[in-house]
Protein backbone atom coordinates (compact mmCIF):
# COMPACT_ATOMS: atom_id res chain seq x y z
CA UNK A 1 0.00 0.00 0.00
CA UNK A 2 1.02 3.34 -0.81
CA UNK A 3 1.74 5.75 2.16
CA UNK A 4 1.56 9.30 2.71
CA UNK A 5 4.72 11.16 3.15
CA UNK A 6 5.12 15.55 3.80
CA UNK A 7 7.36 17.68 4.30
CA UNK A 8 5.75 20.32 7.15
CA UNK A 9 6.00 24.04 6.51
CA UNK A 10 9.04 26.08 7.40
CA UNK A 11 7.63 28.04 9.84
CA UNK A 12 5.76 24.89 11.23
CA UNK A 13 6.16 23.61 14.70
CA UNK A 14 7.67 20.42 13.79
CA UNK A 15 10.47 22.64 11.84
CA UNK A 16 10.90 24.82 15.11
CA UNK A 17 11.33 22.31 17.27
CA UNK A 18 13.68 20.37 15.27
CA UNK A 19 15.72 24.12 15.09
CA UNK A 20 15.40 24.30 18.96
CA UNK A 21 16.38 20.26 19.52
CA UNK A 22 19.35 20.81 17.41
CA UNK A 23 20.66 24.24 19.59
CA UNK A 24 19.82 22.31 22.86
CA UNK A 25 22.48 19.63 21.28
CA UNK A 26 25.07 22.04 20.07
CA UNK A 27 24.82 24.03 24.08
CA UNK A 28 25.01 20.85 25.88
CA UNK A 29 28.08 19.47 24.06
CA UNK A 30 29.77 22.79 24.45
CA UNK A 31 28.84 22.71 28.36
CA UNK A 32 29.99 19.06 28.32
CA UNK A 33 33.01 19.77 26.66
CA UNK A 34 34.17 22.46 28.90
CA UNK A 35 33.00 20.00 32.11
CA UNK A 36 35.04 17.42 31.03
CA UNK A 37 38.45 19.57 30.13
CA UNK A 38 37.98 21.21 33.60
CA UNK A 39 37.28 18.23 36.21
CA UNK A 40 39.43 15.88 34.14
CA UNK A 41 36.56 13.62 35.88
CA UNK A 42 34.65 11.35 33.34
CA UNK A 43 31.07 12.28 35.27
CA UNK A 44 29.10 13.01 32.15
CA UNK A 45 28.00 9.71 30.60
CA UNK A 46 26.70 10.40 27.29
CA UNK A 47 27.25 7.06 24.65
CA UNK A 48 30.99 6.51 25.41
CA UNK A 49 30.53 8.62 28.47
CA UNK A 50 33.35 10.90 27.31
CA UNK A 51 34.01 14.09 25.75
CA UNK A 52 34.50 11.66 22.30
CA UNK A 53 31.19 10.24 22.91
CA UNK A 54 29.44 13.55 23.48
CA UNK A 55 31.32 15.01 19.97
CA UNK A 56 30.08 11.28 18.16
CA UNK A 57 26.50 11.49 19.51
CA UNK A 58 26.25 15.39 18.65
CA UNK A 59 27.81 14.19 14.75
CA UNK A 60 25.34 11.69 14.61
CA UNK A 61 22.02 14.19 15.87
CA UNK A 62 23.57 17.07 13.51
CA UNK A 63 23.88 14.75 10.30
CA UNK A 64 20.15 13.60 11.09
CA UNK A 65 18.68 17.00 11.83
CA UNK A 66 20.54 19.62 10.30
CA UNK A 67 19.63 18.62 7.14
CA UNK A 68 15.98 17.95 7.71
CA UNK A 69 15.67 21.79 8.77
CA UNK A 70 17.62 22.77 5.95
CA UNK A 71 15.29 20.59 3.63
CA UNK A 72 12.40 21.93 4.89
CA UNK A 73 12.99 25.22 4.93
CA UNK A 74 13.67 25.17 1.15
CA UNK A 75 10.69 23.42 0.50
CA UNK A 76 7.91 24.19 2.34
CA UNK A 77 5.00 21.38 0.81
CA UNK A 78 3.01 18.83 1.90
CA UNK A 79 3.08 15.90 -0.18
CA UNK A 80 0.65 13.01 -0.99
CA UNK A 81 1.62 10.10 -2.50
CA UNK A 82 -1.52 9.08 -4.55
CA UNK A 83 -1.91 5.16 -5.53
CA UNK A 84 -2.96 4.68 -9.73
CA UNK A 85 -5.71 1.71 -10.07
CA UNK A 86 -5.55 0.58 -14.10
CA UNK A 87 -8.83 0.56 -15.72
CA UNK A 88 -10.12 -2.80 -16.40
CA UNK A 89 -14.00 -4.49 -17.30
CA UNK A 90 -14.65 -5.03 -13.76
CA UNK A 91 -15.15 -1.01 -13.33
CA UNK A 92 -16.25 -0.41 -16.46
CA UNK A 93 -19.33 -2.81 -16.55
CA UNK A 94 -20.45 -1.24 -12.81
CA UNK A 95 -19.97 1.76 -14.49
CA UNK A 96 -22.27 1.12 -17.33
CA UNK A 97 -24.95 -0.45 -15.21
CA UNK A 98 -24.75 2.97 -12.97
CA UNK A 99 -25.13 4.93 -16.15
CA UNK A 100 -28.41 2.73 -17.20
CA UNK A 101 -29.67 3.35 -13.68
CA UNK A 102 -29.40 7.25 -14.16
CA UNK A 103 -31.42 7.58 -16.89
CA UNK A 104 -34.59 8.66 -15.15
CA UNK A 105 -32.76 11.32 -13.26
CA UNK A 106 -31.48 12.83 -16.76
CA UNK A 107 -35.08 12.60 -17.98
CA UNK A 108 -36.21 14.83 -14.33
CA UNK A 109 -33.57 17.42 -16.16
CA UNK A 110 -30.84 16.81 -13.21
CA UNK A 111 -27.91 18.20 -14.91
CA UNK A 112 -24.15 18.02 -14.13
CA UNK A 113 -24.38 21.51 -12.22
CA UNK A 114 -26.50 20.38 -9.68
CA UNK A 115 -30.15 20.22 -8.47
CA UNK A 116 -32.45 20.81 -11.40
CA UNK A 117 -35.24 23.61 -10.95
CA UNK A 118 -37.26 23.99 -8.42
CA UNK A 119 -35.34 21.34 -6.54
CA UNK A 120 -34.45 21.67 -3.32
CA UNK A 121 -32.04 18.66 -2.81
CA UNK A 122 -28.34 19.23 -3.38
CA UNK A 123 -27.68 16.77 -6.21
CA UNK A 124 -23.74 16.08 -7.43
CA UNK A 125 -24.62 14.04 -10.89
CA UNK A 126 -22.95 11.11 -10.65
CA UNK A 127 -19.38 11.20 -12.14
CA UNK A 128 -17.07 8.37 -13.71
CA UNK A 129 -15.48 7.05 -9.96
CA UNK A 130 -15.03 4.34 -11.26
CA UNK A 131 -12.30 4.87 -13.57
CA UNK A 132 -11.33 7.65 -11.20
CA UNK A 133 -7.58 6.02 -11.26
CA UNK A 134 -5.34 7.91 -8.22
CA UNK A 135 -6.30 7.79 -5.11
CA UNK A 136 -4.90 8.07 -1.36
CA UNK A 137 -4.62 7.93 2.18
CA UNK A 138 -6.26 9.74 4.71
CA UNK A 139 -6.94 9.44 8.70
CA UNK A 140 -9.75 10.99 10.47
CA UNK A 141 -9.78 10.71 14.33
CA UNK A 142 -7.56 10.29 16.95
CA UNK A 143 -5.67 8.18 17.13
CA UNK A 144 -6.31 8.41 13.35
CA UNK A 145 -8.34 5.70 11.57
CA UNK A 146 -6.84 4.77 7.63
CA UNK A 147 -9.20 5.47 4.96
CA UNK A 148 -8.20 5.85 1.06
CA UNK A 149 -10.03 8.36 -0.71
CA UNK A 150 -10.11 9.82 -4.50
CA UNK A 151 -9.21 13.69 -4.17
CA UNK A 152 -11.76 15.50 -6.10
CA UNK A 153 -11.72 18.41 -7.47
CA UNK A 154 -15.33 18.04 -8.78
CA UNK A 155 -16.61 17.79 -5.50
CA UNK A 156 -16.76 19.59 -2.01
CA UNK A 157 -17.09 17.45 0.66
CA UNK A 158 -15.46 14.77 2.41
CA UNK A 159 -17.11 11.08 3.02
CA UNK A 160 -16.32 7.87 4.47
CA UNK A 161 -18.04 5.01 5.50
CA UNK A 162 -20.08 4.64 9.26
CA UNK A 163 -19.41 1.72 11.47
CA UNK A 164 -23.26 2.49 11.76
CA UNK A 165 -23.93 1.40 7.65
CA UNK A 166 -25.50 -1.53 8.24
CA UNK A 167 -27.75 -2.15 5.32
CA UNK A 168 -25.22 -1.54 2.12
CA UNK A 169 -23.15 -4.34 0.88
CA UNK A 170 -20.28 -1.82 -0.29
CA UNK A 171 -19.55 -0.81 3.47
CA UNK A 172 -18.73 -4.74 4.21
CA UNK A 173 -15.79 -4.52 1.93
CA UNK A 174 -14.50 -1.01 2.79
CA UNK A 175 -13.45 0.44 6.25
CA UNK A 176 -15.37 2.10 8.76
CA UNK A 177 -15.62 4.87 10.87
CA UNK A 178 -15.84 4.51 14.47
CA UNK A 179 -16.80 7.25 16.49
CA UNK A 180 -16.51 5.59 19.84
CA UNK A 181 -12.44 4.99 18.99
CA UNK A 182 -12.00 9.00 18.70
CA UNK A 183 -11.40 11.37 22.02
CA UNK A 184 -11.97 14.08 19.06
CA UNK A 185 -14.94 13.37 17.65
CA UNK A 186 -17.49 15.72 18.12
CA UNK A 187 -21.18 14.84 17.41
CA UNK A 188 -23.44 16.77 14.70
CA UNK A 189 -25.82 14.70 13.29
CA UNK A 190 -27.58 16.40 11.00
CA UNK A 191 -28.56 13.92 7.78
CA UNK A 192 -27.08 14.93 4.71
CA UNK A 193 -26.81 12.81 1.47
CA UNK A 194 -25.15 13.56 -2.04
CA UNK A 195 -27.94 12.15 -4.72
CA UNK A 196 -25.90 10.42 -7.47
CA UNK A 197 -27.18 8.46 -10.33
CA UNK A 198 -28.07 5.48 -8.51
CA UNK A 199 -29.67 6.57 -5.32
CA UNK A 200 -27.53 8.15 -2.71
CA UNK A 201 -24.76 8.52 -0.02
CA UNK A 202 -26.73 8.95 2.60
CA UNK A 203 -25.68 9.71 6.20
CA UNK A 204 -25.25 12.40 8.73
CA UNK A 205 -22.55 14.72 9.92
CA UNK A 206 -19.41 14.33 12.09
CA UNK A 207 -16.53 16.62 13.39
CA UNK A 208 -13.46 15.20 14.24
CA UNK A 209 -9.89 16.02 13.81
CA UNK A 210 -8.08 14.76 10.06
CA UNK A 211 -4.87 13.84 9.30
CA UNK A 212 -3.35 14.15 5.83
CA UNK A 213 -0.08 12.56 6.48
CA UNK A 214 1.61 14.79 9.46
CA UNK A 215 -0.55 17.53 8.88
CA UNK A 216 -3.56 17.93 11.12
CA UNK A 217 -6.80 19.95 10.20
CA UNK A 218 -8.96 20.69 13.64
CA UNK A 219 -12.54 20.01 13.70
CA UNK A 220 -13.50 18.65 10.26
CA UNK A 221 -17.02 18.10 9.82
CA UNK A 222 -17.89 15.03 7.17
CA UNK A 223 -20.07 12.76 5.98
CA UNK A 224 -20.57 9.09 7.65
CA UNK A 225 -22.25 7.56 4.73
CA UNK A 226 -24.73 4.77 5.97
CA UNK A 227 -25.80 4.05 2.77
CA UNK A 228 -23.83 3.53 -0.89
CA UNK A 229 -24.96 2.92 -4.16
CA UNK A 230 -24.18 -1.46 -4.18
CA UNK A 231 -22.89 -1.20 -7.71
CA UNK A 232 -20.89 2.06 -7.70
CA UNK A 233 -18.73 1.73 -4.90
CA UNK A 234 -19.08 -2.05 -4.56
CA UNK A 235 -16.15 -2.84 -5.86
CA UNK A 236 -13.92 0.32 -5.76
CA UNK A 237 -10.76 0.39 -4.34
CA UNK A 238 -11.56 3.43 -2.34
CA UNK A 239 -13.24 4.01 0.80
CA UNK A 240 -14.53 7.71 0.30
CA UNK A 241 -14.10 10.78 -1.17
CA UNK A 242 -12.35 13.81 -0.59
CA UNK A 243 -13.45 17.51 -2.21
CA UNK A 244 -11.11 20.05 -3.29
CA UNK A 245 -13.56 22.00 -5.35
CA UNK A 246 -14.85 25.29 -3.86
CA UNK A 247 -17.78 25.61 -1.31
CA UNK A 248 -20.30 27.29 -3.28
CA UNK A 249 -20.76 23.58 -4.42
CA UNK A 250 -20.23 21.78 -1.08
CA UNK A 251 -23.26 19.40 0.38
CA UNK A 252 -24.96 21.36 3.29
CA UNK A 253 -22.61 24.27 3.00
CA UNK A 254 -20.11 22.01 5.35
CA UNK A 255 -16.80 24.28 4.88
CA UNK A 256 -14.38 21.67 2.21
CA UNK A 257 -11.28 20.62 4.05
CA UNK A 258 -8.98 22.90 1.69
CA UNK A 259 -10.61 25.49 3.32
CA UNK A 260 -9.91 24.72 6.71
CA UNK A 261 -6.16 24.08 5.77
CA UNK A 262 -5.70 27.39 4.88
CA UNK A 263 -8.22 28.99 7.47
CA UNK A 264 -6.32 27.28 10.21
CA UNK A 265 -2.60 28.25 8.76
CA UNK A 266 -1.48 24.83 7.91
CA UNK A 267 -0.38 26.00 4.40
CA UNK A 268 2.03 28.52 3.62
CA UNK A 269 1.01 29.29 -0.30
CA UNK A 270 -2.72 28.84 -1.10
CA UNK A 271 -2.13 26.18 -3.41
CA UNK A 272 -2.33 22.58 -3.97
CA UNK A 273 -1.08 20.61 -7.53
CA UNK A 274 -1.45 17.28 -8.86
CA UNK A 275 0.96 15.63 -10.91
CA UNK A 276 -0.66 12.09 -11.99
CA UNK A 277 1.74 9.60 -13.35
CA UNK A 278 0.65 7.95 -16.60
CA UNK A 279 3.81 5.23 -17.07
CA UNK A 280 1.52 2.39 -16.61
CA UNK A 281 4.78 0.40 -15.93
CA UNK A 282 6.02 2.50 -12.70
CA UNK A 283 4.85 1.93 -9.43
CA UNK A 284 4.74 4.90 -8.04
CA UNK A 285 0.82 6.82 -8.95
CA UNK A 286 1.40 10.43 -8.61
CA UNK A 287 1.31 13.29 -6.08
CA UNK A 288 -1.03 15.82 -4.60
CA UNK A 289 1.18 18.29 -3.38
CA UNK A 290 -0.32 20.88 -0.99
CA UNK A 291 1.41 24.56 -0.63
CA UNK A 292 2.43 25.08 -3.97
CA UNK A 293 4.37 23.05 -7.13
CA UNK A 294 7.42 20.64 -7.23
CA UNK A 295 9.60 21.71 -10.27
CA UNK A 296 10.18 18.17 -10.68
CA UNK A 297 7.19 16.97 -11.54
CA UNK A 298 6.70 19.57 -14.59
CA UNK A 299 8.99 21.33 -17.55
CA UNK A 300 9.12 25.26 -17.93
CA UNK A 301 6.50 27.46 -16.68
CA UNK A 302 2.92 27.05 -16.07
CA UNK A 303 0.31 28.52 -18.47
CA UNK A 304 -2.12 30.33 -15.87
CA UNK A 305 -5.86 30.93 -17.03
CA UNK A 306 -8.12 32.80 -14.70
CA UNK A 307 -11.34 30.80 -12.87
CA UNK A 308 -14.44 32.10 -14.26
CA UNK A 309 -16.79 30.66 -11.93
CA UNK A 310 -16.31 29.25 -8.71
CA UNK A 311 -18.00 25.96 -8.15
CA UNK A 312 -15.85 23.41 -9.91
CA UNK A 313 -12.31 24.39 -11.30
CA UNK A 314 -13.91 26.41 -14.19
CA UNK A 315 -12.17 28.26 -16.66
CA UNK A 316 -12.86 29.29 -20.31
CA UNK A 317 -10.99 27.38 -23.24
CA UNK A 318 -10.84 27.98 -26.79
CA UNK A 319 -10.82 26.43 -30.13
CA UNK A 320 -10.52 22.44 -30.12
CA UNK A 321 -7.75 20.97 -32.72
CA UNK A 322 -7.76 18.16 -34.59
CA UNK A 323 -5.05 16.57 -36.33
CA UNK A 324 -3.79 20.95 -36.11
CA UNK A 325 -6.92 21.55 -37.83
CA UNK A 326 -9.37 24.04 -36.08
CA UNK A 327 -13.10 22.54 -35.57
CA UNK A 328 -14.46 25.46 -35.06
CA UNK A 329 -16.71 24.44 -32.52
CA UNK A 330 -15.12 26.39 -29.76
CA UNK A 331 -13.94 29.28 -31.11
CA UNK A 332 -15.96 31.60 -29.85
CA UNK A 333 -14.77 30.09 -26.39
CA UNK A 334 -16.59 27.05 -23.91
CA UNK A 335 -16.55 26.55 -20.37
CA UNK A 336 -13.99 23.88 -18.60
CA UNK A 337 -13.33 22.51 -15.35
CA UNK A 338 -9.89 20.41 -14.25
CA UNK A 339 -11.72 17.43 -12.75
CA UNK A 340 -9.08 15.05 -11.02
CA UNK A 341 -12.40 12.80 -10.35
CA UNK A 342 -13.11 11.87 -13.59
CA UNK A 343 -10.81 9.90 -16.00
CA UNK A 344 -11.75 10.69 -19.60
CA UNK A 345 -12.46 13.94 -20.96
CA UNK A 346 -15.76 14.72 -21.79
CA UNK A 347 -17.16 17.29 -24.12
CA UNK A 348 -19.99 18.39 -26.50
CA UNK A 349 -21.36 15.26 -28.81
CA UNK A 350 -20.63 17.04 -31.81
CA UNK A 351 -17.18 17.36 -31.67
CA UNK A 352 -16.87 14.30 -29.53
CA UNK A 353 -18.03 12.40 -32.06
CA UNK A 354 -15.92 14.27 -34.73
CA UNK A 355 -13.00 13.72 -32.89
CA UNK A 356 -13.98 9.45 -32.77
CA UNK A 357 -14.57 9.87 -35.95
CA UNK A 358 -11.03 10.65 -37.18
CA UNK A 359 -9.18 8.23 -35.12
CA UNK A 360 -11.41 5.68 -36.62
CA UNK A 361 -13.51 4.80 -33.10
CA UNK A 362 -16.28 2.77 -32.67
CA UNK A 363 -18.83 2.47 -29.75
CA UNK A 364 -17.50 -0.18 -27.44
CA UNK A 365 -20.82 -1.95 -27.32
CA UNK A 366 -20.68 -1.71 -31.57
CA UNK A 367 -17.37 -2.83 -31.39
CA UNK A 368 -17.81 -5.95 -29.09
CA UNK A 369 -20.75 -7.16 -30.91
CA UNK A 370 -18.96 -7.55 -34.09
CA UNK A 371 -16.63 -9.30 -33.06
CA UNK A 372 -18.53 -11.55 -31.13
CA UNK A 373 -20.16 -12.07 -34.82
CA UNK A 374 -17.14 -12.63 -35.92
CA UNK A 375 -15.62 -15.05 -33.33
CA UNK A 376 -18.61 -16.76 -32.62
CA UNK A 377 -21.49 -16.13 -35.21
CA UNK A 378 -20.92 -19.49 -37.14
CA UNK A 379 -21.11 -21.23 -34.24
CA UNK A 380 -24.16 -19.47 -32.99
CA UNK A 381 -25.56 -20.66 -36.33
CA UNK A 382 -24.18 -24.25 -36.44
CA UNK A 383 -26.19 -24.77 -32.92
CA UNK A 384 -29.27 -22.76 -33.42
CA UNK A 385 -29.16 -25.53 -37.04
CA UNK A 386 -28.70 -28.62 -34.58
CA UNK A 387 -31.50 -27.24 -32.61
CA UNK A 388 -30.15 -26.58 -29.43
CA UNK A 389 -31.41 -24.47 -26.93
CA UNK A 390 -31.46 -20.70 -27.85
CA UNK A 391 -31.13 -19.93 -24.27
CA UNK A 392 -28.32 -21.97 -23.40
CA UNK A 393 -26.37 -20.94 -26.59
CA UNK A 394 -24.21 -18.08 -25.03
CA UNK A 395 -23.13 -20.24 -22.10
CA UNK A 396 -22.10 -23.34 -23.89
CA UNK A 397 -19.40 -20.90 -25.94
CA UNK A 398 -18.60 -19.54 -22.53
CA UNK A 399 -19.52 -15.67 -23.26
CA UNK A 400 -22.53 -15.40 -20.77
CA UNK A 401 -22.60 -16.71 -16.90
CA UNK A 402 -26.21 -18.28 -17.40
CA UNK A 403 -27.42 -21.08 -18.79
CA UNK A 404 -31.23 -20.36 -18.34
CA UNK A 405 -30.99 -23.12 -15.28
CA UNK A 406 -28.43 -21.64 -12.90
CA UNK A 407 -26.17 -18.63 -12.24
CA UNK A 408 -22.90 -19.35 -12.02
CA UNK A 409 -20.81 -16.01 -10.71
CA UNK A 410 -18.15 -13.93 -12.96
CA UNK A 411 -14.88 -14.68 -12.60
CA UNK A 412 -14.35 -18.15 -12.64
CA UNK A 413 -12.31 -19.64 -15.46
CA UNK A 414 -14.33 -22.68 -16.18
CA UNK A 415 -17.58 -24.48 -14.84
CA UNK A 416 -18.21 -28.28 -15.24
CA UNK A 417 -21.67 -29.06 -16.07
CA UNK A 418 -23.82 -32.04 -15.54
CA UNK A 419 -23.24 -33.45 -18.74
CA UNK A 420 -19.06 -33.02 -18.10
CA UNK A 421 -18.89 -30.21 -20.41
CA UNK A 422 -17.04 -27.21 -19.68
CA UNK A 423 -17.38 -23.73 -20.56
CA UNK A 424 -14.83 -20.63 -20.18
CA UNK A 425 -16.34 -17.83 -18.18
CA UNK A 426 -15.29 -14.15 -17.04
CA UNK A 427 -15.74 -12.48 -20.53
CA UNK A 428 -17.76 -8.91 -20.32
CA UNK A 429 -21.15 -8.34 -19.63
CA UNK A 430 -21.40 -6.52 -23.08
CA UNK A 431 -20.08 -9.38 -24.94
CA UNK A 432 -22.70 -11.51 -23.10
CA UNK A 433 -25.14 -8.96 -23.95
CA UNK A 434 -24.25 -9.18 -28.18
CA UNK A 435 -24.30 -13.07 -28.07
CA UNK A 436 -27.73 -13.17 -26.85
CA UNK A 437 -29.09 -10.72 -29.45
CA UNK A 438 -27.35 -12.14 -31.99
CA UNK A 439 -28.90 -15.30 -31.09
CA UNK A 440 -32.28 -13.72 -31.64
CA UNK A 441 -31.35 -11.67 -34.96
CA UNK A 442 -30.39 -14.83 -36.53
CA UNK A 443 -33.20 -17.20 -35.55
CA UNK A 444 -35.13 -14.52 -36.80
CA UNK A 445 -33.46 -14.46 -39.93
CA UNK A 446 -33.70 -18.05 -40.17
CA UNK A 447 -37.30 -18.29 -39.78
CA UNK A 448 -36.70 -16.41 -43.18
CA UNK A 449 -34.88 -19.10 -45.01
CA UNK A 450 -31.95 -16.79 -45.22
CA UNK A 451 -28.57 -18.30 -46.54
CA UNK A 452 -25.77 -18.31 -43.71
CA UNK A 453 -23.86 -15.37 -45.47
CA UNK A 454 -26.73 -12.53 -45.56
CA UNK A 455 -27.61 -13.60 -42.17
CA UNK A 456 -23.75 -12.86 -40.79
CA UNK A 457 -23.70 -9.84 -42.75
CA UNK A 458 -27.46 -8.49 -41.60
CA UNK A 459 -26.32 -9.50 -37.59
CA UNK A 460 -23.07 -7.32 -38.51
CA UNK A 461 -25.28 -4.74 -39.55
CA UNK A 462 -27.30 -4.64 -36.88
CA UNK A 463 -23.99 -4.42 -34.75
CA UNK A 464 -22.83 -1.22 -35.75
CA UNK A 465 -26.38 0.57 -35.68
CA UNK A 466 -26.15 0.01 -31.26
CA UNK A 467 -26.11 2.50 -28.91
CA UNK A 468 -22.73 2.63 -26.61
CA UNK A 469 -23.04 3.51 -23.02
CA UNK A 470 -21.52 5.95 -21.40
CA UNK A 471 -20.32 6.95 -24.92
CA UNK A 472 -17.48 5.05 -24.71
CA UNK A 473 -16.03 4.33 -28.03
CA UNK A 474 -12.72 1.91 -28.65
CA UNK A 475 -10.35 2.01 -31.30
CA UNK A 476 -7.96 -0.34 -32.97
CA UNK A 477 -4.78 -1.07 -30.61
CA UNK A 478 -2.49 -1.66 -33.70
CA UNK A 479 -3.46 1.99 -35.39
CA UNK A 480 -2.58 4.21 -32.24
CA UNK A 481 0.79 5.51 -34.62
CA UNK A 482 -1.55 6.39 -37.32
CA UNK A 483 -4.22 8.43 -35.39
CA UNK A 484 -4.08 12.28 -35.19
CA UNK A 485 -3.32 14.91 -32.37
CA UNK A 486 -5.64 16.81 -30.37
CA UNK A 487 -5.33 19.90 -28.97
CA UNK A 488 -7.03 22.34 -26.44
CA UNK A 489 -6.18 25.97 -26.74
CA UNK A 490 -5.95 27.93 -22.99
CA UNK A 491 -5.11 31.23 -21.89
CA UNK A 492 -3.95 31.15 -25.82
CA UNK A 493 -1.82 28.63 -25.91
CA UNK A 494 -2.42 25.01 -27.39
CA UNK A 495 -1.90 21.78 -25.42
CA UNK A 496 -1.35 18.67 -27.53
CA UNK A 497 -2.41 15.44 -26.40
CA UNK A 498 -0.82 12.36 -28.79
CA UNK A 499 -2.98 9.11 -29.40
CA UNK A 500 -0.64 7.29 -27.34
CA UNK A 501 -1.89 9.79 -24.79
CA UNK A 502 -5.58 9.73 -24.69
CA UNK A 503 -6.00 6.35 -25.34
CA UNK A 504 -6.74 4.05 -22.40
CA UNK A 505 -5.29 0.25 -22.70
CA UNK A 506 -7.57 -2.15 -20.94
CA UNK A 507 -5.93 -5.49 -20.41
CA UNK A 508 -3.23 -7.57 -21.62
CA UNK A 509 -2.14 -9.49 -24.41
CA UNK A 510 -4.53 -10.81 -27.08
CA UNK A 511 -7.53 -10.02 -24.49
CA UNK A 512 -6.64 -6.52 -24.49
CA UNK A 513 -9.18 -3.38 -26.00
CA UNK A 514 -8.08 0.06 -26.49
CA UNK A 515 -10.41 3.01 -25.48
CA UNK A 516 -10.94 6.37 -26.24
CA UNK A 517 -10.04 8.90 -23.55
CA UNK A 518 -13.04 10.98 -25.18
CA UNK A 519 -16.78 10.47 -24.55
CA UNK A 520 -19.46 12.88 -24.97
CA UNK A 521 -21.57 15.12 -22.59
CA UNK A 522 -24.15 17.34 -23.60
CA UNK A 523 -24.50 20.74 -21.12
CA UNK A 524 -26.96 23.27 -22.24
CA UNK A 525 -26.69 26.99 -22.22
CA UNK A 526 -25.70 29.20 -19.56
CA UNK A 527 -23.56 26.15 -18.04
CA UNK A 528 -22.45 24.44 -20.95
CA UNK A 529 -21.21 23.55 -23.59
CA UNK A 530 -18.56 22.18 -20.92
CA UNK A 531 -15.44 20.13 -21.66
CA UNK A 532 -14.70 18.10 -18.29
CA UNK A 533 -10.55 17.57 -18.65
CA UNK A 534 -10.07 14.82 -16.26
CA UNK A 535 -7.04 12.32 -15.92
CA UNK A 536 -6.08 12.13 -19.26
CA UNK A 537 -5.53 15.74 -19.81
CA UNK A 538 -3.90 15.98 -16.61
CA UNK A 539 -1.65 13.55 -16.62
CA UNK A 540 -0.03 14.97 -19.59
CA UNK A 541 0.03 18.54 -17.83
CA UNK A 542 0.81 19.22 -14.66
CA UNK A 543 -1.89 21.00 -13.14
CA UNK A 544 -1.87 23.81 -10.23
CA UNK A 545 -5.07 24.97 -8.86
CA UNK A 546 -4.42 28.67 -7.41
CA UNK A 547 -7.30 29.53 -4.49
CA UNK A 548 -5.24 32.61 -3.42
CA UNK A 549 -5.25 34.07 -7.12
CA UNK A 550 -8.43 32.45 -7.73
CA UNK A 551 -6.74 30.64 -11.23
CA UNK A 552 -5.61 26.94 -12.59
CA UNK A 553 -2.25 26.33 -13.99
CA UNK A 554 -0.75 24.09 -16.76
CA UNK A 555 2.30 22.35 -17.55
CA UNK A 556 4.47 19.87 -19.27
CA UNK A 557 4.35 17.09 -16.86
CA UNK A 558 8.13 15.49 -16.28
Amino acid sequence: MDFLYITPDPIGEWHLSAFVIWCAVVFFFYTAVISSSVSKVSSVTLFMGNARGIASAFLVVTIVLLPLILSVSAEGFVRVALKKRPLDEISRTAARLVNDEAEPLKARGIGLSGVGDGSEEDIVRLKNYMNAQYYGEIGIGSPPQKFTVVFDTGSSNLWVPSAKCYFSVACLFHSKYKSGKSSTYKKNGQSAAIQYGTGAIAGFLSQDHLTVGDLLVKDQVFIEATREPGVTFLVAKFDGILGLGFKEISVDKVVPVWYNMVDQGLIKDPVFSFWLNRNSKDGEGGELVFGGSDPKHYKGEHTYVPVTLKGYWQFNIGDVLVGGKKTGFCAGGCAAIADSGTSLIAGPTTIITEINQKIGAAGVVSQECKSVVAQYGQQILDLLLAEAQPTTICSQIGLCAFDGTHSVSIGIESVVKDNGATSSLGRSDAMCTACEMSVVWMQNQLKENKTQELILNYVNQLCERLPSPMGESAVDCGAISSMPGVSFTIAGKTFDLTAEQYILKVGEGAAAQCISGFTALDVAPPRGPLWILGDVFMGVYHTEFDYGNLRVGFAKAA
